[in-house]
């Protein structure tokens, strides 16, 4: 067959696949107008993409037919929709012009279109592209939520193909849809998109912890589905008794859900006690309100097993942010095993599964819901956030917490605020002004500071006084992004002052040494007085809380990094990225370099927050200096950084050598019986030949604790080292302590 047949062959199947799509959704062929319109763009679509393919080889129209597959078959969506799919990158990569689509189609169509269509160059270059398309993304989103929907759609697909590109573009793509992506799926309602696109990140970036622990799911299969049964039996037994017409659906935890659980709490795969979790799906018996029926169902789940009352989620009685209903409960099986038990009404489920597009289906028979509010506030966010992107960017984050408290005003009204808000926080949340003038809070009665931390359920009155001002540092206790955004518009031009005022300090400093500010001046101050960007630095210099008397002896000084004696890394990157920002070095490639702590020239740093040792997944991040930053792979830093700066990131790979040790923490626990503590020191020191710095255990009711620092050469060798502790006789749990710092 010759290319030519090939491709036309190609074309054919994927106009099937627009056909079957249009067909088989009664939204999609409501009307001859909406067919055509689909047809149509697809038609121009696949003419403007004509002979272009995939890094995968398949032919480009793939993508955007698939996009269009993903918006109408799993969020619900319409034809206009559908429509903008089709034709979603033809502006962006084709000499289609939006002109020519509201021509063509429709207005609507080309405002969606261009919502999506990325920015071509950003002109300040200390901005990140990332950052700065994803805030015109959010921008187009207040004016159709589509643009948002339809955006994730196209992610989603992007990562169900991302095999075929090249491992630095895996690595970016991937932690900017965990950092981004995935949150915003969550709260749009998309539960089954936000699962597989944190499931497809993990399996990216960390592919040997994705495929351990879907081995570890595959060997215990069979067992969990005897579990499954000892519980489904009875529950149907009882459900068909009382007339209940439902479906039953039984599933795993997501693997990134089992590996987020074993990293927070340290535990091994064993020791995830809900991996099962099973979903009731009811048709609602007339006459009687949902949430009735969900507790009723609830009531005769727990005459059969009992239930943990730790582990009881009522979503029924006050429905999450993002309009997500549902009653849970976790019941003891016969066979030993908890089971997370899921209860819906079918309407439930569709906005569970289908989120934004479900949920306005419903809308009239529900009336107001939170996600109106959210969006609400996403606007008036967008209206007063900061210019610069990053900061946006980590605004916008701190709005996607998953994890969401109940506070009430001394009236009784709720209002929902992030995980970790303080008393600050639900001032800002109430009014600016409010904010601005606060000195105190009284909850549930009893008086506070600004920088109390809720508790869901608080029941919280502010205290104002008219004298009082905003103070800068009340952003360091601050978690919304509503009151950091009103705090540093307060402080706007007094910052911008303050930091040219300590640049010309050091300005002024320099000049008596015959110096002036250069990248590598200004890299050895940010290391020098720890600081991560050169403002914050000079900020803190043009206010008087950073002292540069010292700064000659800092200069002269040497590296600080002395424990880096010696290893070899490889850089890699399959691309060369230009960088106009003065100091910034071309991007390494394919290059093996030998660091010493003896080399004058050194410009790699191990990452202070999470320290990685040789044998750690690691990347490197090349910031505005040119010097390289070494992260774990997954510490929330490198995730931050490879979401909004990917242009900046390089592979890494150690090749140890075993002539450093490394500084390392790991926590073991288990049963206290007299020995124990010289058995495991011993076995350290004596058997594995291990150098420990400090030692401490502690015990209680028969139970120990203890945390030991040593040295290892690598992570091949303390793995060693753990594999031989969890081996005497009393030992519960081994594991290395991770030092990563929360995220700003």
């Amino acid at each position: 067959m010759t290319t030519e047949n090939k491709t036309e062959q190609d074309e054919e199947l994927a106009r099937q696949m627009v056909n079957d799509m249009i067909y088989r959704n009664p939204k999609l062929c409501k009307d001859e107008a909406s067919i055509q319109m689909i047809k149509t763009a697809f038609e121009l679509a696949n003419d403007a993409h004509r002979g272009m393919r995939r890094k995968s080889g398949e032919l480009y129209i793939y993508h955007p037919v698939a996009v269009a597959r993903i918006a109408a078959e799993e969020i619900g969506l319409g034809p206009t929709s559908v429509t903008a799919a089709l034709l979603h990158d033809v502006v962006e990569d084709t000499e289609m012009t939006l002109a020519d689509l509201e021509r063509i189609f429709n207005p609507k169509v080309a405002q969606i279109v261009d919502g999506l269509t990325k920015l071509e160059n950003v002109m300040d270059q200390q901005e990140s592209i990332q950052a700065e398309n994803f805030r015109k993304l959010l921008i187009s989103m207040i004016e159709d939520v589509r643009v948002i929907l339809l955006k994730i759609s196209d992610r989603l697909h992007n990562m169900r193909t991302l095999d075929s590109m090249p491992e630095h573009k895996r690595y970016r793509i991937s932690a900017e849809t965990l950092y981004i992506y995935a949150p915003v799926a969550y709260r749009l309602g998309l539960y089954a998109i936000k699962t597989e696109l944190e499931d497809l990140s993990l399996k990216n970036e960390q592919p040997k912890v994705y495929a351990e622990i879907y081995n570890q799911l595959q060997v215990c299969k069979q067992n969990y589905e005897t579990i499954i049964e000892s519980v489904e039996t009875p529950i149907r037994a009882a459900l068909d008794k009382n007339g209940y017409v439902y479906e039953m659906k039984a599933r795993t935890k997501s693997i990134y859900s089992i590996w987020k659980k074993m990293q927070n709490k340290g535990v091994q795969f064993d020791e995830i006690y809900d991996v099962i979790a099973m979903r009731i799906v009811f048709e609602p018996k007339e006459g009687l309100q949902e949430k009735t029926q969900c507790w009723d169902i609830y009531s005769r789940i727990t005459e059969i097993f009992r239930p943990n009352p730790d582990r009881l989620r009522d979503w029924v009685s006050t429905p999450k942010s993002n309009g997500y209903e549902a009653l849970h409960t976790t019941v003891m099986s016969p066979k030993g095993r908890w089971v997370e038990i899921q209860i819906r009404s079918k309407r439930m489920d569709e906005i569970a599964e289908k989120g934004l597009a479900a949920h306005w289906k419903y809308k009239g028979a529900k009336g107001d819901s939170e996600i109106d509010t959210w969006l609400e506030g996403l606007k008036k966010m967008l209206d007063t956030a900061s210019q610069n992107s990053m900061e946006f960017l980590d605004a916008f984050k701190m709005n996607l917490f998953s994890q969401e408290l109940m506070i009430f005003t001394p009236q009784g009204e709720m209002k929902s605020m992030p995980n970790g808000s303080t008393a600050l926080d639900f001032a800002f949340e109430i009014h600016s002004r409010i904010g601005f003038h606060c000195i105190g809070a009284k909850v549930n009665y009893k008086l506070e500071p600004l920088s109390y931390v809720l508790k869901s359920g608080d029941q919280v009155e502010i205290i104002t006084s008219d004298n009082q001002k905003p103070k800068y540092e009340w952003i360091n206790f601050c978690k919304t992004a509503k009151a950091r955004t009103c705090i540093r518009e307060a402080f706007k031009e007094e910052r911008r002052a303050v930091i040219q005022e300590g640049e010309q300090m050091v300005q002024e400093e320099l000049a008596k040494f015959k110096l002036s500010i250069n990248a590598r001046i200004l890299r050895k101050m940010l290391t020098h007085y720890h600081f991560d960007n050169r403002e914050d630095l000079y900020y803190a210099i043009g206010n008087k809380t950073v002292k540069i008397d010292d700064l000659e002896k800092n200069l002269r000084g040497r590296s600080a990094n002395r424990f880096i004696k010696i290893w070899n890394l490889t850089f890699g990157n399959d691309h060369k990225e230009e960088d106009n920002q003065a100091g910034v070095s071309e991007l390494p490639k394919g290059k093996n370099v030998v660091l010493s702590d003896d080399d004058k020239k050194q410009n790699y740093v191990i990452a202070p927050c999470c320290h990685p040792i040789p044998g750690d997944d690691v990347v490197a991040f090349v910031d505005e200096t040119g010097k390289m930053h070494l992260h774990s792979r997954n510490c929330v830093h490198a995730i931050r950084l490879m979401s909004s700066r990917g242009d900046r990131i390089v592979a890494a790979q150690w090749e140890s050598h075993k002539v450093m040790s490394f500084l390392v923490e790991i926590e073991i626990s288990g049963i206290d019986r007299l020995g124990i503590v010289s058995e495991i020191t011993g076995l350290i020191a004596r058997q594995l030949h291990v150098k420990m710095r400090s030692v401490n255990f502690e015990a209680h009711d028969e139970i120990f604790v203890g945390n030991i620092f040593l040295y290892v050469y690598d992570a091949q060798d303390l793995q060693s080292l753990l594999e031989g502790l969890r081996g005497i006789k009393g030992i519960y749990n081994v594991i290395r302590k991770e030092h990563t710092n929360t995220e700003k």
